[in-house]
């Protein structure tokens, strides 16, 4: 079986295939940002601004397909700010739609278990009505926020796991 390890960040991580989307691609004003912190965890945060019909930001992961069949779960190593998330995936990286596990955060590390047959697909907010995540493959992960309010938000990512 392959490495069960998507990723796991360090002081060394590189984040060439991690890539901010915002609502400023249809005109948004909210201000996403990703680092590695300086302990060595992913830091993605910013701004959520209402502005313009915005109202989301998110930080996607591209890579070359994956199979995962083996696996029916993602597991996180997160530490949130109390704030709701969606975890993202998207079995083709030019699909339009995502398959969506929103979680809430506690302020503390936790350790968030998604099984992939609780993801639903969506696209631009809408549920749609096809199949649930089947965990064949994967080729792109994103978390997101966008709660319908204008917030500061911080997400501290360890790991990202197939199980």
């Amino acid at each position: 079986m392959q490495d069960a390890t998507l990723f796991k960040f360090n002081k060394n991580s590189n984040l060439q295939n991690w890539r901010i989307l915002d609502d400023v691609v249809m005109g948004g004003r909210s201000n996403g940002e990703f680092t590695v912190s300086k302990e060595g965890f992913g830091k993605f945060y910013g701004d959520i601004s209402l502005d313009n019909n915005g109202g989301f930001s998110s930080v996607r992961y591209y890579f070359e397909t994956k199979k995962t069949k083996p696996f029916s779960k993602f597991i996180l190593k997160i530490k949130g700010d109390g704030k709701r998330y969606q975890f993202r995936v998207k079995d083709k990286s030019n699909q339009r739609h995502s398959y969506i596990y929103e979680f809430q955060t506690s302020g503390d590390w936790e350790t968030v278990e998604i099984p992939f047959d609780k993801m639903y697909a969506s696209f631009r907010g809408y549920r749609l009505n096809i199949s649930n995540f089947d965990g064949a493959q994967m080729e792109e992960i994103a978390f997101l926020i966008g709660n319908k309010k204008e917030e500061s938000f911080e997400l501290l990512i360890d790991t990202i796991l197939l199980d």
